[in-house]
C-alpha cells in the first residue's frame, strides 16, 4: 500500500508549518492550501485519504468546501473550529465530517486522530473474516460493507457503516459514547461526546429510527431479532 495522502486546508501559516513539519516526518504524502477555493481545486487533483479543514477560510468557508467534498469523496474529513463557535461544529458534522478539532488544539492529539482515522481507512482493504449479521429486518455483510433494511440497500458512509457493524455486533447490548468512540473512531476521548450523537442521527435518518435505542444517561443500543450469525 502506497503513502497516505493527506490535505491540510488552513489560513494559518503557523498552523500549516507545525502539522506539515509533523506529517513530513511520519512519511506522509501531503499538500496544502491555505483557502477554500484552492482547497477544493486541491481536493479534485490530489484525491485525499484524509483531509484537515478549518471551518473559518477566506474566499469559501470550511462547510461549503465540506458540502462540495461530499459530493465526490468518501474521504476523511477532521474540521478545525475556533472555541466560540459551537454552531459551526454541529454543522459541519451534520453536512459530512467525521470527527472535529478545537483550537488551540495539540498537536500530539491530532495526529492521533489522524493515525487512528488512517486505520480505520485502511482497514476494508485488509485480509479481514467475512462476517454476516442476518436479523429480523437488517442484514449486514462486513466482506462487501453493505447494509440493507429489508431488500433496500442503505448508503452509507464508512463510518456510519462501521459505527453501525459496532452496534449490530453488540446487538441488544448498550454502548456508551466513549465506548463507541474507542471502537469506531479509535481513540480515547475526554470531552465533548456529541459527535457520536449526530452520526447516530444519520444512521437513525437512513435506516429508521426503530433499530438504535437511546438509552438515558447511558448510550446506545442495536434492537433488531437476531436470525443467524454466519
Amino acid at each position: 500500500m502506497g503513502k497516505s495522502k493527506i490535505l491540510v486546508i488552513d489560513d494559518e501559516p503557523s498552523i500549516l508549518n507545525v502539522v506539515t513539519a509533523y506529517l513530513r516526518s511520519e512519511g506522509y504524502d501531503y499538500r496544502t492550501a491555505s483557502d477554500g477555493v484552492e482547497g477544493l481545486k486541491a481536493i479534485h487533483a490530489f484525491q485525499p485519504d484524509l483531509v484537515i479543514l478549518d471551518v473559518m477560510l477566506p474566499g469559501m468557508d470550511g462547510i461549503e468546501v465540506l458540502s462540495q467534498l461530499r459530493r465526490e469523496s468518501n474521504a476523511y474529513v477532521i474540521m478545525l473550529t475556533a472555541r466560540s463557535e459551537e454552531t459551526d461544529k454541529l454543522v459541519g458534522l451534520s453536512v459530512g465530517a467525521d470527527d472535529y478539532l478545537t483550537k488551540p488544539f495539540s498537536l500530539r492529539e491530532l495526529m492521533a486522530r489522524i493515525k487512528a482515522a488512517l486505520r480505520r481507512y485502511q482497514k476494508p482493504t485488509a485480509k479481514v473474516d467475512r462476517k454476516i449479521y442476518s436479523f429480523n429486518q437488517v442484514r449486514i455483510d462486513s466482506g462487501s460493507r453493505k447494509a440493507w433494511v429489508g431488500e433496500l440497500e442503505i448508503d452509507l458512509t464508512s463510518l456510519e457503516f462501521d459505527l453501525l457493524v459496532t452496534l449490530a455486533g453488540h446487538h441488544g447490548l448498550v454502548l456508551s459514547r466513549q465506548q463507541l468512540l474507542e471502537k469506531v473512531w479509535g481513540y480515547d476521548y475526554f470531552g465533548d461526546l456529541r459527535v457520536v450523537d449526530v452520526h447516530i442521527g444519520h444512521l437513525r435518518q437512513k435506516m429508521g429510527d426503530q433499530f438504535i435505542e437511546t438509552v438515558r444517561g447511558v448510550g446506545y443500543r442495536f434492537e433488531d431479532k437476531e436470525i443467524k450469525d454466519v
